[in-house]
């Protein structure tokens, strides 16, 4: 079990998939891969890729979730 309680739903992803992109133009489309249930396997695939803490990765994904329809970064 994880120890991080972090959960995304699929219809989330989608939108946040693109303002990660946008934000992150190094991340690739097999890097934002995502499936509901399969966060703990995100958050170490973003972690390394980014070269941050997956704290850094769930602060930064918590942070854009909260207004998802915002346009901001």
């Amino acid at each position: 079990m994880s120890m991080y309680n972090f959960k995304i739903q699929a219809s989330d992803w989608e939108i946040l998939k693109i303002k990660l992109k946008r934000k992150y133009n190094t991340l690739s489309d097999e890097d934002l891969q995502f499936q509901e249930g399969q966060e703990e396997e995100l958050l170490t695939r973003l972690a390394k890729r980014l070269h941050r803490s997956k704290d850094y990765v769930i602060f930064t994904l918590s942070k854009e979730l909260v207004d998802l329809d915002s346009n901001r970064l």
